[in-house]
């Protein structure tokens, strides 16, 4: 379902075309010869990103927060905050696992399918964790952690690579306001958890959200649009420039440092979203301020992307995702001596920045790799897969060295993942 009209064309006017010698390296011809034309703009463009935007807020994996605190605190007092952290933990890896998978697909030309069955079963999920019953962890399990993170699989790498068939000197800004809709949803989602939660039953509130990113993501099937280049059949061409891409990337020791620098800043970058909430109320915070830390977290990340991804160009990618992951791994080191709600409110806002600039650079960074368009949905499938085992053991981990339920020790996780934070600098300034 491929939208073959509108594809990469070569260049013919303005820019000359190399001369091809026969003699030249296989490589360099392939990589060099053929320039694509990017709209950078344009109605069609901008309604996909819009539509991008879209599955990006229906994510919502950043509420999570909400659902730590709620299952540990009421819903399922009888599982530790480990095991109820492996419901978020593995809900995000599996977004990332599959991207390898979702990424061919994506290649291969099935973009609208797996939009519409990703849609319609993810909304599907969300109705059926609201029947679920107290106490029963295998049936949040399966409707949250493996339903709610296998279906939004099929979107979530999609949603980042169509950016990319639109826009190429404007990638990095697009992708940050792209990005910025996970925020969103984690600014919106947990106000209106919480509140429905105190007013009527959560589980009203999941119905609520469910009803919400149904329209949602119906518009952003109507919207997104794809530039792929029509299918061509399997040739000893198609073959060579796929060897092609193989070699450009395992040999790229800038990319592959990159990917070590993101699977151990993946550990622990998301520990503040999972637990915050719970910290400050089990630090004395009232209950009806807590749910809003949650809330600035998501609205700091919102202009942490967005402005980092404007001085991007001038500044340097590296640069700001190194000075952002700096700061992370300092503030969680800080959060050890905060327990009032005003010292978590500025903690909020200012970790809420400095990931969301690492969130919303990344990838950018990893598709900035590429030699060739084609090499676009390949870098972000393999990064999201490395990167995957981690987000799926960090919050494990964390809640680990937490302890059980009602003996909860935060030095231990808290100063495990500043040590991390700090560990990783020398990774990613080898990348650099």
């Amino acid at each position: 379902m491929a939208d073959s009209s509108a594809s990469f064309a070569p260049s013919t006017t303005n820019h000359p075309q190399p001369e091809l010698v026969e003699k030249r390296d296989p490589e360099e011809l392939f990589i060099h010869s053929v320039e694509y034309k990017l709209p950078e703009g344009g109605r069609e463009a901008w309604l996909t990103m819009a539509g991008a935007w879209m599955v990006q807020f229906c994510t919502y994996i950043n509420a999570f927060g909400v659902y730590q605190d709620y299952y540990t605190r009421e819903f399922l007092i009888n599982r530790t905050a480990a095991d109820i952290g492996w419901i978020g933990s593995f809900q995000l890896a599996i977004q990332y696992a599959l991207g390898v998978f979702v990424g061919r697909a994506f290649d291969a030309g099935y973009f609208h399918y797996m939009m519409a069955i990703g849609s319609t079963l993810y909304v599907l999920c969300i109705f059926l964790l609201s029947l679920t019953q107290q106490g029963q962890f295998y049936q949040v399990f399966l409707a949250q952690a493996v339903g709610m993170g296998v279906f939004p699989a099929l979107m979530f790498l999609p949603s980042f690579t169509i950016v990319s068939h639109h826009f190429n000197r404007r990638r990095a800004l697009a992708m940050g306001i792209v990005t910025s809709g996970a925020a969103c949803g984690g600014v919106i989602f947990p106000i209106m958890l919480n509140q429905l939660g105190k007013h009527t039953e959560f589980k009203t509130g999941i119905r609520v959200s469910g009803a919400i990113i149904g329209a949602m993501l119906l518009f952003a099937n109507m919207t997104m649009k794809t530039r792929s280049a029509p299918k061509q059949p399997k040739t000893d061409e198609s073959v060579d420039q796929l060897m092609t891409y193989s070699k450009s990337i395992v040999t790229d020791l800038g990319y592959l440092a990159s990917l070590a620098a993101a699977f151990f800043t993946s550990l622990g970058l998301f520990y503040p979203f999972f637990y915050l909430q719970l910290y400050a109320v089990t630090n004395g915070v009232d209950e009806q301020l807590a749910f809003y830390l949650l809330t600035l977290l998501n609205g700091g990340s919102i202009f942490g992307r967005l402005v980092n991804n404007s001085l991007a160009p001038r500044i340097g990618s590296f640069n700001l995702v190194f000075a952002s992951l700096y700061a992370c791994a300092l503030l969680i080191f800080v959060m050890l001596e905060i327990k009032t709600f005003a010292g978590l409110a500025v903690f909020a806002v200012l970790y809420g920045f400095t990931s969301g600039a690492y969130a919303s650079l990344m990838p950018a960074n990893f598709v900035g790799f590429s030699n060739h368009p084609g090499e676009y949905a390949v870098r972000l499938a393999i990064a999201f897969s490395v990167v995957a085992p981690a987000i799926l053991t960090g919050n494990p981990i964390s809640g680990a060295l937490l302890g059980p339920t009602g003996h909860l020790t935060w030095e231990r996780p808290i100063i495990y993942n500043g040590v991390r934070g700090f560990w990783l600098l020398i990774i990613f300034d080898f990348a650099h």
